[in-house]
């Protein structure tokens, strides 16, 4: 190999690693890329979607033990008119049904009134803002560290934090005896969020002899609208226990977009 071979060759090799240090840089800090993703994603873009949300609700044990479910759908808009919830007139004629049944019995199945509270504009507003509602998170979370996953298949980071307990207001911790949290967020390559997880344990004690204990996990897949960040799919999990009573619960909620 003569001499301009070899400047050659040098040269090569010192553009590739340059390449390789750059890639790995432009990558290896997936929480400012997390970041720059949310704030260009919080953006004003039309949307009508479906938004379907299923509940289902555990109270008590044994001749004791309540358990109902819950149904709702109904239409969202939101432009420069501000947001607006749709209800069927077919949602609206089982409301009224289910509200007359209950009248007459306090224990009928009233499944679209069980879920109501879960398709009102307060409970809608994370779904169709996502990267708001995640920017908040972020902003109790402490950052743990990355590492390379996939996510439906495909490369993708995956970001660890945990929610320390000093994060939580006074009140929240004055009875908490442990208190253990994580919480997970899945992005692609440009940051952009497609997934996230959270989950939380509490362990308590109030008035010396009341204990209690809690365990909430909540799961949430994204997707994108233009320059807007949206819910596809939002599940939370919840199971308490405390004065010697016990519950569970559980909600899925999928939004479905549709042609303005």
């Amino acid at each position: 190999m003569n001499f301009n071979q070899t400047v050659m060759k040098l040269a090569l090799q010192s553009a590739l690693v340059a390449s390789v240090i750059c890639a790995s840089a432009a990558h290896a800090d997936g929480l400012s890329d997390l970041k720059g993703a949310l704030a260009r994603l919080q953006g004003q873009t039309p949307l009508k979607a479906v938004v379907d949300a299923k509940t289902w609700n555990r109270q008590g044990e044994g001749k004791e033990l309540e358990e109902t479910q819950g149904s709702a759908s109904v239409l969202v808009e939101e432009s420069q008119r501000g947001l607006q919830v749709l209800y069927s007139k077919e949602m609206l004629s089982k409301l009224e049904a289910e509200e007359r049944l209950k009248e007459k019995d306090q224990k009928a199945k009233t499944p679209t009134l069980a879920a109501l509270g879960e398709v009102n504009s307060s409970a809608l507003r994370p779904m169709i803002s996502a990267a708001s509602h995640l920017l908040r998170n972020l902003e109790k979370a402490i950052f743990k560290g990355e590492k390379n996953d996939s996510f439906n298949g495909k490369p993708a980071r995956v970001l660890n934090f945990e929610i320390s307990i000093d994060k939580l207001t006074e009140k929240e911790r004055k009875y908490m005896k442990k208190f253990e949290s994580s919480f997970n967020v899945w992005i692609a390559e440009d940051g952009t969020p497609l997934a996230s997880r959270a989950a939380q344990k509490v362990e308590g004690r109030a008035f010396v002899v009341i204990s209690f204990e809690a365990k909430n996990e909540e799961e949430w897949v994204y997707g994108t609208v233009g320059d807007r960040l949206i819910a596809l799919r939002r599940e939370s999990k919840n199971v308490g226990a405390g004065m010697g009573e016990r519950g569970e619960s559980k909600t899925i909620k999928t939004l479905q977009v549709q042609s303005l």
